[in-house]
């Protein structure tokens, strides 16, 4: 789904070319113990990826193979990633390798006894070159068991300049002034948002960003952890600001209703499609990869970001998710799945998707050059500049069964809340009821 522009840099064309050294980190990159050292090998990798995305990581696989010999092997899994992984190990078919998008779902293969805990070279290449935070949700009972190679920059809400330029509108720096503006947008002849009500996962990011602003960090930590009920009226207050968004019909593109059956790549067409419905969309920072791969946007030019806004007075959030590597002790060629692990780990596997775009990673040896356009550049600068101050997705920290599961738990709560969002409270008190069942299972 997230492609950019080419690769940029000499320093990356030439890291793909001859793998010797990553452009941003000066350190040998060994990923197999001697040239195509793993050659007659194939490992599998399980992930959610789909479409550009899959073809993105393909890549760098295929950077892999050229390195050690490998071949591999990719099986998408959709969004139910316990659950399909579950399956493979049951039936005796697990891959070596599966990217896993959630906190909580690294953590239940961890209890479950399926991961096999980071090699030292994995280690010590993530010591050096991952800030501490990126370490700790890796890690299970202080057991690092997960590497984090794409990361998310949550907190971003991406416009049409022109359709704001229309509307005379500047970008809003507090959550009332973007509702402000979008009925000003909406005024002009163009719905204020598109909203992707069918991907439950997208309200979560909504609900967090105003969460962490309003409620602020320590009680967004103890909320994610469930230390704090959803029933506390922060979650309420919280509910209550975003429903002044969904409940205004002039604001979303369509109505509930149409929001409701509009997936994430749906959204982003609303507004940098070929006949826009919406000014705005809210996601991530890989909403500028399907703005340009799909519909031919020049990011920078007509199609940018604003930083979600502060709300109630609050600071404005930085919300981050990520995909992280993991090695299942089921997998029929678990040593060759940590082979990818460590290559995974490196600057120069970073730079392979960050040149075709649509990606961040963490690791902060990673050249900023590397990226094809100055907007993901500094959106990526921000992410690791960051550090330990991010805030990881609460949603990905919980169990799968209530923040990781289509149709269940906080996703399907969520789009209920979007469907009538008249009862803040009844809402919080339904969250409640299934954290509380999916935390104590």
């Amino acid at each position: 789904m997230r492609r950019r522009t080419t690769l940029p840099t000499s320093c990356t064309a030439l890291a793909l070319a001859f793998g010797a050294t990553a452009c941003g980190g000066g350190e040998p990159v060994s990923a197999g113990g001697g040239d195509k050292a793993l050659s007659g090998q194939t490992v599998t990798v399980a992930g959610v990826w789909s479409g550009t995305e899959q073809k993105n990581f393909q890549k760098v696989l295929d950077a892999f193979t050229e390195k050690t010999g490998a071949k591999t092997q990719f099986m998408a899994t959709g969004d139910n990633v316990s659950t399909v992984v579950g399956s493979k190990i049951e039936g005796g078919n697990a891959p070596d390798v599966v990217m896993v998008p959630q906190v909580g779902v690294l953590q239940q293969f961890a209890k479950e006894g399926w991961l096999e805990p980071l090699s030292q070279t994995a280690r010590q290449r993530i010591d050096t070159g991952f800030a501490r935070v990126w370490r700790d949700y890796g890690s299970v009972d202080d057991t690092l068991y997960g590497l984090y190679f794409k990361a998310a920059h949550k907190s971003t809400v991406w416009y049409s300049p022109d359709a704001l330029a229309q509307a005379g509108v500047e970008p809003p720096t507090t959550y009332d002034e973007m509702l402000k503006a979008g009925r000003t947008v909406s005024d002009s002849g163009l719905a204020a948002f598109a909203v992707a009500g069918q991907d439950g996962w997208t309200l979560t990011d909504w609900f967090e960003n105003v969460y962490l602003s309003q409620a602020g960090p320590d009680k967004y930590d103890a909320l994610a952890a469930h230390e704090l009920k959803w029933t506390d009226p922060s979650v309420v207050e919280a509910l209550t600001g975003l429903g002044k968004l969904f409940k205004d019909k002039q604001l979303i593109a369509g109505g509930q209703k149409e929001a409701l059956n509009t997936d994430f790549p749906g959204s982003v067409e609303k507004v940098f499609g070929p006949e826009p419905e919406a000014g705005m969309v809210y996601e991530g920072d890989f909403v500028a990869g399907v703005a340009h791969d799909q519909f031919g946007r020049t990011v920078g030019k007509d199609a940018n970001f604003f930083p979600f806004p502060a709300v109630d007075g609050g600071k404005a959030p930085v919300v981050s998710g990520g995909d992280a590597a993991v090695v299942l002790k089921d997998g029929k060629n678990a040593k060759a799945g940590m082979k990818l692990l460590e290559y995974l780990a490196t600057p120069e596997a970073a730079a392979v998707w960050a040149g075709a775009g649509g990606f961040l990673s963490p690791n902060k040896k990673l050249d900023l050059a590397a990226y094809g356009d100055d907007v993901t550049r500094a959106t990526a600068e921000s992410l690791v500049g960051a550090g330990d101050s991010v805030r990881f997705d609460m949603s990905d920290q919980a169990p799968a069964a209530f923040g990781g599961t289509k149709g269940t738990g906080e996703w399907k709560l969520l789009q209920d809340f979007l469907r009538d969002p008249s009862d803040p409270k009844a809402t919080a008190a339904r969250l409640e009821a299934a954290a509380a069942k999916a935390y104590r299972g």
